[in-house]
């Protein structure tokens, strides 16, 4: 059995009661960074072996997991933060224990992308989520291609880029609304809602904080406001 088990986003209290359960009963946790899961783990009183299973080495440790349970191993893999698979490591493992009929076990739980997209109070009937953009090459054709999008779009970005991509947003698409979501869950959350322009201004006085994790929400073109 695989064990897909989100893990909290940044508050500590949102993993599950079933999650915990799961983490306790299996045989090993594949980890993204086993000293950052120690501390989760060590939180709610779990000793279960750990492992590494990050995107660094997911391609070479595929086959050994696959044979672990293919003998019998109970799995659970976890990330960092989130639900695995989405930005992270997962789907290639998913995928291998569909492929050779082990059963899979996805629990719900903690995602930033749907929080982000729900704080923003923009359209969410239908929308599109991109992940992280390119850091280089192909953004600007990533960032056109959203503009291009007739529904809402949810994307990821780190604190070294954010202010890069908020000036893009505003050459881009001047008129579109934005909404950016930092730190969700954790003490020092802020949600910024406004037309991107005013967004750019903010940030180009300096009264703009790019410390944490973005989650970054685009309104459909023909969203005008909350009036």
């Amino acid at each position: 059995m695989l064990y897909i088990v989100p893990t909290p986003i940044g508050n500590l209290k949102d993993l599950s009661y079933r999650s915990v359960e799961v983490l306790k009963k299996v045989d090993l946790i594949l980890a993204e960074d086993t000293r950052n899961s120690g501390k989760l783990l060590k939180t709610y009183n779990i000793d279960t072996a750990m492992s590494s299973f990050h995107a660094h080495n997911e391609h070479a440790r595929l086959e050994g997991v696959m044979k672990q349970l293919q003998q019998g191993t109970s799995i659970a893999l976890i990330t960092d933060a989130g639900m695995p698979g989405i930005s992270d490591p997962g789907y290639l493992l998913i995928r291998e224990a569909i492929r050779f009929n082990i059963e899979v076990d996805i629990l719900p739980g903690p995602s930033a992308f749907i929080l982000g997209l729900l704080h923003s109070g923009f359209p969410c009937n239908k929308f599109q989520f991109i992940g992280f953009l390119p850091t280089k090459k192909g953004r600007q054709t990533a960032l056109k291609e959203a503009s291009s999008y007739r529904y809402t779009t949810v994307l990821y970005e780190s604190s070294h880029r954010i202010k890069k991509l908020i000036t893009q947003l505003s050459d881009i698409m001047p008129q579109r609304w934005v909404s950016i979501s930092r730190e969700l869950t954790k003490l020092h959350q802020t949600i910024t809602t406004a037309p991107v322009e005013t967004i750019h201004e903010t940030m180009e006085q300096g009264a703009f904080t790019t410390k944490g994790e973005f989650v970054v929400t685009i309104a459909p073109e023909d969203f005008k406001g909350f009036e």
